[in-house]
Parts: structure tokens; sequence; C-alpha cells
């Protein structure tokens, strides 16, 4: 609102005075309209909340809101800063290099860590946006190491019966220093992930498995032949038996055979026999 004045004559015909009006002033409702219009809205998608940094810029305290943004949506001051913080549970992935283990062979790990944030607020406040990275993945890095030096590489790369044990220890050190770092974050889980040897390493396992295999195959093959000569063996034998129980000499033995050799081809087909020096008759017709 502003004052005008406006030259009002009075009825009687006297000097004119002037009369204070008040009106709505037009910049006053223009000013009001751009304010409106330079305020922003915060609104959270599904699962996430939004934290709210004030920063003004004439009168009040700034700082970070101590209550954050998770439904619906609020009107804002075009100062203010909006950080969006996921408050599902969120996988970050370590590339590990060259992790010793107890017998002194480097592995490489792709380990996973599952986390989430409990207090968004003081999660920003205290830790920044940066947080993971300042100050969780260092410490996760430092626990993988320690837990694979103290197991060797076949259990780790070959056999994977280490790895249980790896993701049991590394959870339990995550859990206790997030816990006494104060990080408002929780731990769902944590994965070693598959070890993966170095190629040299590689080549050598797999021509000691094509050796192992090797041998398999000769000794199976020895055994194999070894069962074939013990059944004729056995057979030779009850052959021998069968012929001393006839009474029969070996050459006796071997004409009886082939006699019953050519029965049972008789058997199928028919057959003709000329015995002696007998000779072939031909049917000139």
């Amino acid at each position: 609102m502003f004052e005008k004045y406006v030259d009002m004559q009075q009825s009687s015909g006297a000097s004119p005075r002037r009369k204070r009006l008040w009106i709505p002033a037009a910049a006053t409702t223009l000013a009001v309209l751009l304010s409106l219009t330079a305020c922003g809205r915060a609104t959270p998608d599904a699962g996430h909340a939004i934290v709210l940094v004030e920063k003004p810029l004439f009168f009040g305290h700034g700082g970070v809101d101590s209550v954050p943004v998770q439904t619906g949506s609020v009107w804002i001051a075009p100062t203010t800063q909006t950080i969006d913080v996921s408050m599902v549970p969120e996988r970050h992935d370590l590339r590990l290099n060259d992790l010793m283990t107890s017998d002194g062979v480097p592995l490489d790990f792709d380990a996973i860590i599952l986390l989430q944030v409990t207090d968004p607020v003081a999660l920003i406040a205290h830790f920044g946006t940066d947080w993971y990275h300042n100050n969780v993945e260092r410490e996760f890095a430092i626990l993988m190491r320690d837990q694979v030096k103290t197991h060797g590489m076949n259990e780790t790369a070959i056999a994977s019966t280490a790895l249980d044990s790896i993701d049991q220890k590394v959870g339990e050190g995550m859990s206790r220093y997030l816990r006494e770092a104060g990080l408002p974050v929780r731990l769902i889980g944590v994965t070693a992930g598959k070890a993966n040897p170095p190629d040299a390493v590689k080549s050598q396992r797999i021509e000691t498995a094509q050796q192992e295999q090797r041998a398999l195959t000769e000794a199976q093959t020895k055994i194999a032949e070894d069962a074939r000569k013990a059944a004729e063996t056995s057979r030779a034998e009850a052959d021998n038996a069968y012929r001393n129980s006839l009474g029969l000499s070996p050459e006796q033995f071997i004409e009886l055979q082939r006699i019953k050799m050519q029965e049972n081809v008789c058997l199928r087909h028919t057959c003709t026999f000329i015995s002696g020096n007998a000779s072939a008759l031909v049917n000139t017709r």
C-alpha cells in the first residue's frame, strides 16, 4: 500500500485541500508474486528422503533442517539446498586387486557391501553427501585384506571354502565400525565375491587338472585291461576243467568246439558238409 494525495474541491467554493487516500500498490503485489514464483518445492520419490539445508541471505540462522521431507512435498525458499538421500538398501561395489593370501598368491576380488541409511539428517549433518567414499570404503577394503591374509589360495580361489568365513568376519568388523563411528547406517550384508587368481596360476591349475585327468584315464584303462585278463583266464580255466571232465585230449576238445560252432551256424542257415577226400559235385544242367 502507498499514499496518494488527491486534490478535492469543497462544495463551498473554498480553496482546495488535499485528502489522503489509501489504494493497493501494484508494486507490492508484484513483489509478492515474484517471491512466490522464486520459491521451490521439495518432493521426494518413494523410498527417498530430502534433507533441507537452509541458507538465508539476510536474517536467521542457516544449517540442516532437523526434519527431512519423506512424503508429499513442501515449499522451500530459493536459497535452500535440497539433498536427496536413498532410504532403501543400496549396493556398493569395491574392486580389490592383489590381495595376498597366506601362501603368498595375489588374488583379485569384486567385493559387495549392502547398506541402508537410518537417519538422513544426521548422516548429511555429520558426514556429508559423500559419506560412503569418505568413511566406509577404506575400512571395508582394510577388513577384506586382513581376512584374505588368513587363508590360502586353494581354499579361497579354488575350493571357495574360505569365502563364507571371510564374509562373516568382514561383516562383523563393518558392523562394529559403523557403530563406533556413529554412522547412521545399517549393514545388510557383505559378499567377498569370486576370487580371481593370476593368469599364471590359472594356467598351472589347468595343466595340473589335465595331468590328473590323464592319470585317471590311464588308471581306469588298466583296471579295464586287468578285468578283461582275469575274465579270459577264468574262462580258459573253466574250459580246461570241462575238457578234463569229458576225458578229451586238447586236440579232441578243439574238434568238439569246431563242431559246436558249425552247429550254431547251421541252425540259422542250410549247410552242406563234405567229409574225407570226396570231390565236390557240380550241376552242369
